[in-house]
């Protein structure tokens, strides 16, 4: 059952990697350091139904890809986070690990002694990595929220539940060397472990399928506002910005940035950045976010006839999920609740 499992998560990597590198998109980057990830990982994952041959190179690439994944995954998180990321000579020194062990297993074989140490660096790298990913989505996150007014929080929680989820499957990795010698329990970890690998390629393919255009990117050289002093005594700029924003609506536009608004208002952007954030209390996305659920919710008072998908595209919304998701934030109930509370 294991190795039949192993065949469909074979494939279906393949598949999905030959998707990915050749789907049309505006950002391919993403897609390339993703398919490479998969074929990486389908290296490792013929072990479920394939039995290298005694020869030290080959063994020794099965072995070592190990450490190339976590990099790749790291790599393609910036490019998913980030559109003007581009990869750089420096970034080949993610292999280094991988090269080091490749050599040593292709010269001397895999020795007990060997194969323990890779399996510390590999574990201490994965960890490490998986700390990097984490570091790299809260600043993500932050600056996107500080900057932009549209769907990133879907990038943030698509990358944020992927990353659990391997977090997941590595927790039963760990988990099979303790059992290693009950066989019978370690045959339940190997199959759970390969079911649990398929629902997850299965649930990334479906994903991959409905959002094709889900890593537009943001500015990776924004980096997250600080608090500053000067700006603590000028409220008096409230009234020009909170004025504007009800005369112009400019949170119509589903594009809307802080640099968008900034120029309209002749404003550095720094400055209206902490305008919102100090005396708002709001980051760019939550102020920008309460104009257009206010203008929705007049929407559905007043114009029974328009559909919610009608109006989340009225008031500036771009996604349906977006919109359901700001608006059960704001008011704690789906504009359909809401619609039918008000009727």
């Amino acid at each position: 059952m294991v190795n039949d499992i192993g065949k469909i998560i074979f494939f279906l990597f393949l598949l999905l990697s030959f998707f990915l590198i050749t789907v049309k998109a505006e950002r391919k980057l993403p897609n390339y350091l993703f398919a490479a990830f998969l074929l990486v990982s389908v290296i490792d994952l013929s072990g479920f139904f394939l039995s290298p041959p005694e020869n030290n190179i080959i063994q020794g690439l099965k072995v070592s890809s190990i450490l190339l994944q976590m990099p790749l995954y790291y790599l393609y998180v910036n490019a998913a986070c980030y559109y003007n990321f581009v990869l750089q000579r420096k970034h080949l020194l993610h292999a280094v690990p991988f090269l080091f062990f490749f050599s040593l297993f292709s010269i001397f074989g895999i020795s007990k002694q060997t194969d323990q140490w890779f399996d510390i660096v590999s574990i201490v790298q994965y960890y490490c990595y998986i700390l990097a990913v984490f570091w790299v989505l809260g600043t993500f996150r932050k600056v996107y929220r500080e900057n932009y007014s549209n769907n990133h929080h879907l990038t943030y929680k698509w990358l944020f539940q992927t990353t659990v989820i391997f977090l997941i499957g590595n927790f039963f990795v760990l988990l099979r060397g303790f059992v290693k010698d009950d066989n019978s329990i370690l045959m339940g970890l190997y199959t759970f472990s390969s079911l649990f690998v398929l629902f997850v390629i299965s649930w990334f393919v479906l994903n991959a399928l409905y959002r094709p255009n889900l890593f537009s990117g943001i500015d990776k050289d924004l980096e997250p506002i600080q608090s500053e002093s000067e700006i603590r005594n000028e409220p008096e700029k409230l009234k020009p910005l909170l004025d504007f924003m009800k005369t112009e609506k400019p949170y119509l536009d589903d594009k809307l940035t802080l640099q968008k608004l900034a120029e309209q208002m002749n404003m550095p952007e720094k400055q209206l950045s902490l305008l919102i954030n100090q005396h708002i209390g709001k980051h760019f996305f939550d102020f920008i976010n309460e104009f257009r659920i206010n203008d929705a919710k007049v929407l559905l008072r007043e114009q029974p006839q328009l559909t919610v998908l009608e109006i989340l595209y009225e008031v500036g919304f771009n996604s349906k999920s977006s919109f359901y998701t700001a608006f059960k934030k704001e008011t704690h109930q789906t504009p359909t609740d809401y619609r039918k509370s008000i009727v």
